[in-house]
């Protein structure tokens, strides 16, 4: 089952890693959104919590100050009233100081008057009763907080001068409300109440509210994407398989047509060189025509050598790229001096007419090392500079110099296929597209159209030295005419 969802998911890479961009993208910025409303409703709600605190607090206070007052001038103190109605009053004054306090929002509740002096505080009825109807200060005994004693100090002035209710917050929480406790319209001191308002179950309860809607938002999201994603999955399926099908044909055409062109390609090459194979046979003919006692070992020498390369022709037609070891192997012992001697002695040299139009010199150094190389591979290297230079020179007194030299301190030897003839047309010595110059990219040539089966000589010479790790190059001398020249790395 695992495997099967796993192979179902790679069916449709594109669009699922579409799908899954898409739903990140969106993700991250729901995050973000929701992140910023939510610290912009938090911020909100501390503001108006501050606000609604300080407000509640004081109304609070202000509706106890006044129900505190209005209690004790409801009795005359020049007027002795009974016991009774005096218990009846202390009795109210205690029920407002013990029913504030029992409100979970109010910490403390009490009178702050002075005496001599001193700071003193009334929580009680009948203190309150005593000290201001009765007007015996002398009762006042319970001293305040010395930090509640601070603050009163600090706004008693402005208390007494405006009349009006004095909020100081500390810790953000903690209100310390004073209101001007004023009796018969004289300034007697404050009503002071210590209020912790906790509005924290309501702001839990709106981001809450908040957070669930957010979750609900993302999952509607990621249902829809998923939904997007099996929708677009079935919709391309039946086009991705048409497409399969379309580029495996496009495929398996491209193959045949590679094939038919490399056919075609060897095809052309075997016509070019079978002439040669034909021009040697030729020679072998003539010289078995021409064998007798005195002759019979050179003609055996040469015969042997114009066979092996025949054979050599017709292995290559049997194979389009022939292996490696059947071109270079350590068992070759090749001396191309021997090899360039018996080409032109008895392959370009070898006419029944002496003929004027060019001649072929040989500057060979001795003690040449040996290459590693198939002789008749050489050969089918050499054999058509010389020819190119020989079909191209287009000069009278043609003179094509084949020179061979060793260069000890590079390792290497050089060798050369100069002619004095009109040179190499110079757009074929322009590189094309992979670094190679033209002259030696498959079917160019400078000869008329008309002419089947040219241009391959200077190819097969380039694609030789490449299988035996050689390096082929041509350029125009300065002077007249062209070099072809090969360099051999031992």
């Amino acid at each position: 089952m695992k495997q099967s969802l796993t192979n179902k998911i790679k069916e449709y890479h594109f669009e699922f890693r579409h799908v899954t961009v898409l739903f990140i993208i969106l993700f991250s910025f729901q995050l973000i959104v929701s992140f910023i409303n939510k610290s912009s409703i938090k911020n909100f709600l501390d503001t108006t919590q501050d606000w609604y605190q300080k407000e509640s607090a004081e109304e609070i206070a202000n509706l106890t100050a006044t129900v505190i007052e209005l209690s004790i001038e409801s009795v005359d103190a020049k007027i002795k009233i009974p016991p009774a109605q005096e218990n009846k009053v202390i009795q109210s004054l205690d029920i407002i100081f013990s029913q504030q306090q029992l409100t979970h929002n109010i910490d403390r509740l009490f009178i702050i008057m002075e005496n001599e002096g001193k700071t003193f505080s009334i929580n009680d009825g009948r203190t309150l009763y005593s000290v201001v109807i009765g007007s015996d200060r002398s009762l006042l005994s319970t001293e305040i907080d010395k930090n509640v004693e601070a603050l009163y100090k600090s706004i008693e002035g402005e208390l007494e001068s405006t009349e009006r209710i004095k909020t100081v917050v500390r810790d953000k929480q903690t209100f310390h409300v004073f209101v001007p406790f004023v009796v018969r319209g004289e300034f007697i001191g404050a009503i002071y109440m210590e209020i912790s308002p906790d509005f924290s179950s309501i702001s839990n309860q709106v981001i809450s509210s908040y957070d669930e809607t957010s979750v609900i938002y993302l999952s509607l999201i990621t249902l829809g994407l998923l939904a997007m994603y099996f929708i677009s999955s079935y919709t391309v399926k039946e086009r991705d398989e048409t497409q399969k099908l379309l580029f495996d044909e496009h495929e398996r055409n491209l193959k045949k047509q590679i094939n038919y062109e490399n056919e075609l390609i060897f095809t052309k090459r075997i016509y070019h060189t079978h002439h040669k194979a034909e021009k040697v046979m030729g020679f072998i003919k003539e010289d078995l025509r021409m064998l007798e006692l005195d002759n019979i070992d050179e003609i055996k020498y040469r015969v042997a050598k114009y066979s092996n390369f025949v054979s050599r022709v017709i292995y290559d037609m049997k194979w389009f790229d022939p292996p490696i070891q059947t071109i270079r192997n350590q068992m070759f012992r090749t001396d191309l001096n021997e090899v360039v001697r018996f080409i032109v002695g008895n392959i370009f040299q070898r006419v029944t007419t002496t003929t004027d139009a060019y001649r072929i010199e040989c500057k060979l150094e001795q003690n040449l090392p040996v290459v590693n190389v198939n002789e008749f591979v050489v050969w089918e290297i050499i054999e058509p500079l010389i020819q190119n230079s020989i079909d191209h020179g287009s000069e009278d007194n043609l003179v094509v110099t084949v020179e061979t030299r060793h260069d000890p301190e590079k390792k290497c030897s050089i060798l050369s296929v100069t002619d004095n003839g009109k040179g190499i047309d110079g757009s074929l010595l322009k590189l094309n597209e992979n670094g190679i110059k033209y002259l030696f990219v498959e079917n160019t040539t400078t000869k008329s159209q008309g002419l089947r089966n040219s241009g391959y000589g200077c190819y097969i010479a380039w694609e030789m030295t490449k299988r035996c790790g050689w390096e082929l190059d041509a350029q125009n001398l300065p002077e007249k005419g062209c070099r072809f020249t090969i360099t051999i790395k031992h």
